[in-house]
Order: C-alpha cells, then sequence, then structure tokens
C-alpha cells in the first residue's frame, strides 16, 4: 500500500467529473487500499478519488472512532434522500477550513462493493453527510462550492497564505 498526495483546493483537477468503474480489478482493489491508507494517515473520515487525481467513481469512507469499518463505494449513486440537517463540515482538500453546509438527513446509496456485488445502504447523521460529501468530489464538487461568493473567496485567501507559510 502507499500514500497517496491529496489534491488542494482550488486545484482545478478537482472540478473533473469522474467515470463509472467499468470492472472491479486489481488495479481497483489496491486504489481503494491505497486511499484508505491515506484516508487514515491524514486523518479523515471519507476521501474520493477525484482527491488523488484519479478520476473514477470510487469513495473510501470510515466513520468508527476505531477506524475498522471500512466502506468501499464504488459508482455509487444517491437512490433517494429526504429531511435537512446543517452541519459543520472540513475536508481532507480544503485542509483546516470548516463551514456549515446544508444537507440531506437521510440518504439510499446503491453501490458496488470490492466484489463487484450491487449494494444499497440507508444512511442518516454522520453517515449520510459524509456520502454526500465524497459524492460531490465525484461530480466535481467541494464543500466549498455550497457557500456563498464572498466565503469561497476567503477561503481560497486562507489557504493561499497557508501555502506561502510552509513553502
Amino acid at each position: 500500500m502507499a500514500l497517496l498526495p491529496i489534491l488542494r483546493f482550488p486545484d482545478a483537477r478537482l472540478k473533473k467529473v469522474a467515470v463509472p468503474i467499468a470492472s472491479i480489478d486489481g488495479s481497483i482493489r489496491k486504489l481503494a487500499a491505497d486511499m484508505a491508507e491515506t484516508m487514515y494517515e491524514a486523518p479523515g473520515i471519507g476521501l474520493a478519488a477525484t482527491q488523488v487525481d484519479v478520476h473514477k467513481q470510487l469513495v473510501v469512507i470510515d466513520i468508527s472512532e476505531e477506524k475498522n469499518d471500512l466502506l468501499v463505494l464504488i459508482n455509487p449513486r444517491i437512490a433517494a434522500s429526504d429531511g435537512g440537517q446543517t452541519g459543520e463540515e472540513g475536508c481532507l482538500s480544503v485542509p483546516g477550513i470548516y463551514e456549515k453546509v446544508e444537507r440531506a438527513e437521510h440518504v439510499t446509496v446503491d453501490y458496488l462493493d470490492l466484489d463487484g456485488k450491487k449494494c444499497s445502504l440507508k444512511a442518516d447523521g454522520l453517515l449520510a453527510v459524509c456520502i454526500q460529501h465524497e459524492l460531490d468530489h465525484l461530480n466535481g464538487k467541494v464543500f466549498v462550492d455550497h457557500l456563498s461568493q464572498l466565503k469561497q473567496t476567503r477561503i481560497k485567501g486562507k489557504l493561499a497564505k497557508q501555502a506561502r507559510v510552509t513553502a
């Protein structure tokens, strides 16, 4: 397994829309394992392939405290959603920035697992937020895109300042 570099907002590659995965083979399983290792190391609770500059529909999520409940979603689609919740979100591609975002409270996501089996998962709370956040990445969106233009400009400024300080 290997740690993968995570793209940082406002990198244009984060805007690319991911393509469906046609077949699940060793390279996809390795990518999922590398993404999980990268997510745990970061540390984070979710990572989309787009964030590591691989534009395929693959997401890894683990919201468990013990970091032992990895969920791998291939070609995920939200089949149903309802309700609403607003909560503070952060992102490995937007380090150190946290803002309130509105999301559905409940979602049902259809996806393939690493064996190519069709699965469906009903989620609420943090897991529902995480699924929506990561699927946004697959569609070329970052959580910052849900914010006002003024907040987006301020965030870009903060991140540019962070980059200058660490360079």
